[in-house]
């Protein structure tokens, strides 16, 4: 078995932090993880710290400045249901969509209406590198849609409609600036 790409980063989990828009590494697509290891493990760790501390239900790799396939979620239904996704692939299972609200924590203070389907089978690994399969059509369906977009480089921002941008455009204009 050949060497991990993430093996020859050196990576210090306990210093990685959640980046905002519009750091760079949010819009690149990210790479597959090729071996579910102690560092991917020491990562979602951290991942679950960081997002716990933003009062967040879901945090992607890329928001912490991993070009990684992966994301963490909390069940908002269920606060006790934490899980982690590696290579996840989604499939809509109902294609009725609900418009809802939805913040990121790489873009604090921006609030979007998101149009996403209803019903989500999500496939991938977890920490063990075992293979993980669910469905829902609970909230937790647009938290996965969410996280998944972030691992193609796309944000809430790219889904504003003209409405969404005037309300926001303050706080895009406070962020670009830093």
């Amino acid at each position: 078995m050949g060497v991990s790409y993430h093996a020859l980063m050196t990576i210090d989990p306990g210093n990685l932090g959640i980046l905002t828009h519009p750091h760079p590494t949010l819009r690149m697509p990210a790479q597959p993880v090729e071996e579910v290891d102690d560092l991917v493990r020491a990562v979602a760790v951290r991942m679950f710290q960081l997002m716990e501390e933003a009062a967040g239900i879901g945090l992607a790799a890329p928001q912490i400045g991993l070009s990684w396939r992966m994301f963490v979620t909390r069940d908002p239904e269920d606060e006790t249901k934490n899980s982690v996704w590696i290579n996840p692939e989604l499939e809509v299972i109902e294609d009725s969509k609900e418009s809802d609200e939805e913040g990121c924590l790489s873009l604090p203070g921006i609030l979007v209406n998101v149009n996403r389907p209803l019903g989500i089978r999500i496939r991938g690994l977890n920490e063990r590198g075992e293979p993980v399969d669910e469905v829902s059509n609970e909230h937790i369906a647009r938290v996965w849609q969410h996280e998944h977009d972030h691992l193609d480089g796309r944000l809430i921002i790219d889904r504003m409609s003209s409405m969404d941008r005037l309300r926001n455009r303050r706080a895009l204009r406070d962020l670009k600036r830093g």
